[in-house]
C-alpha cells in the first residue's frame, strides 16, 4: 500500500509505505526525515497499487498533541527568525534575498539549528552576518545559496498555465531545457512566453519535446506537396497534439485536417512504391530457363585458375611495350655510306 504527505498546504507531495496504520485525509503523521520525524499532512489515504512499489520510507505513526505543539513551535520560530534575518541582512547592506528557513531541533549533534536559504546573484562575503544571526537567534546558523529555479521550488507560486509549480509539487530533479525545444514545437521565442516564475526557460517544456520530434520525423515538412483524399495540395502547418497536418487544396484552395497516416510526401511515397528512377536503366527481364539453354556440368565453363603475379606483370610489361611508339634510330654518316654501297 501507498500514502502520500505534504508538509506544506498545496506543497510537494511524499510517498510513503504506512505499514499497519490507516490514516485518512487530513490526518496529521510523523514523516522520518533526516533530522527526525517531522509532522505532515496525509492528502492520498493508503492504497492498494497494481505494481510493485518498493524502498518507500516507513510512516513513523500519528502525530499525538506534543508533536502538533512542538511542529506549532518550530513554525513560531522559524518566522522570527526570517524577520529577523531580513533586518540583519539589510544592516549589514549585503546584496541577498532570504528564500526560506528551516528550523532542526531533533539533530543529536546540535541543540538548535537554523538553516537559511538565500539567493544572491555573486558570491557574498557573510562571516560577520552569521555571527551576528547566532547572536541574535541564540542557535547555530548555516547559510546556503540556491539558484534561480530552487527559489522558485521553496516559496512557490502560480505558473503561466494556471496550476502550482511544477517544481514545487511533483519534479524531483531539473532536467536541462534549450531554446530548441521551443523551436521544435513552433512556439514563439519571446523570453516573456517561454519563461515561468524563476526567469529560466519553462520545465513543461521537456514533457512534450520527444513527441514533436518523432512527428517532425515522420510527417511531411511545411510547403511540400502531398495528395489527400480529398484532392492534392500544399502543407501549410502541423498540428501534433491531434497527430493531423493542415493541407491547402490545389482545387478549392481551401485548408483541410487530415491524419498524418493518410498523407505522405513525395520522397516518403517514393521509397514505399520501391520503383527505380527514370535515368535508371531498364531492368532486363530474365529469360525462362529451357532444356537447350541448361547448363549441363559437362558444357559448364570452368573459371580459369589465378595466374601469378610476375605472369602478370610480364604480360602488363610486353602491352605496354607494344602500346608505345618506337622511335626513329638515327643513322650515322658510316651507315649511311653502307647504305649506299
Amino acid at each position: 500500500m501507498v500514502m502520500a504527505v505534504s508538509f506544506e498546504r498545496y506543497g510537494r507531495l511524499y510517498y510513503l509505505d504506512p505499514g499497519e496504520l490507516r490514516p485518512r485525509v487530513g490526518d496529521k503523521v510523523l514523516v522520518p526525515t533526516d533530522d527526525g520525524p517531522e509532522v505532515a499532512e496525509c492528502v492520498w489515504a493508503p492504497q492498494y497499487v497494481t505494481e510493485d512499489v518498493g524502498g518507500l520510507p516507513l510512516c513513523a505513526g500519528i502525530a499525538t498533541g506534543d508533536d502538533l505543539d512542538r511542529d506549532e513551535k518550530n513554525r513560531q520560530r522559524r518566522a522570527d527568525a526570517r524577520v529577523i534575518a531580513k533586518r540583519t541582512i539589510r544592516e549589514h547592506g549585503l546584496p541577498m534575498k532570504v528564500v526560506g528557513i528551516d528550523f532542526v531541533d531533533r539533530r543529536p549533534d546540535v541543540d538548535q539549528l537554523v538553516i537559511v536559504y538565500f539567493s544572491a546573484p555573486h558570491r557574498v562575503d557573510f562571516r560577520e552576518l552569521v555571527r551576528d544571526l547566532a547572536r541574535a537567534l541564540r542557535a547555530r546558523i548555516e547559510l546556503r545559496q540556491v539558484g534561480a529555479r530552487d527559489e522558485a521550488r521553496l516559496q512557490g507560486g502560480i505558473g503561466p498555465c494556471g496550476r502550482d509549480l511544477c517544481c514545487a509539487t511533483f519534479l524531483k530533479d531539473f532536467e536541462p531545457v534549450s531554446v530548441r525545444m521551443a523551436k521544435d514545437q513552433d512556439l514563439p521565442l519571446n523570453p516573456l512566453k517561454i519563461s515561468g516564475a524563476c526567469g529560466r526557460l519553462m520545465c513543461c517544456l521537456k514533457y512534450e519535446h520527444p513527441l514533436y520530434q518523432e512527428f517532425n520525423a515522420k510527417a511531411p515538412a511545411v510547403g511540400s506537396a502531398v495528395e489527400t483524399p480529398a484532392g492534392d495540395g500544399v502543407v501549410v502547418g502541423h498540428n501534433v497534439p491531434s497527430d493531423t497536418v493542415v493541407v491547402r487544396l490545389a482545387a478549392s484552395g481551401r485548408r483541410c485536417a487530415c491524419s498524418r497516416a493518410d498523407v505522405c510526401s513525395p520522397r516518403q511515397q517514393y521509397e514505399a512504391s520501391g520503383t527505380t528512377t527514370p535515368d535508371a536503366p531498364p531492368a532486363v527481364p530474365e529469360t525462362p530457363e529451357t532444356p537447350e539453354t541448361r547448363e549441363t556440368p559437362e558444357t559448364k565453363e570452368t573459371p580459369a585458375p589465378p595466374q601469378d603475379v610476375t605472369e602478370e606483370r610480364a604480360e602488363s610489361r610486353s602491352e605496354r611495350r607494344a602500346r608505345k611508339p618506337r622511335r626513329r634510330r638515327r643513322l650515322h654518316h658510316d651507315d649511311e655510306g653502307d647504305s649506299a654501297q
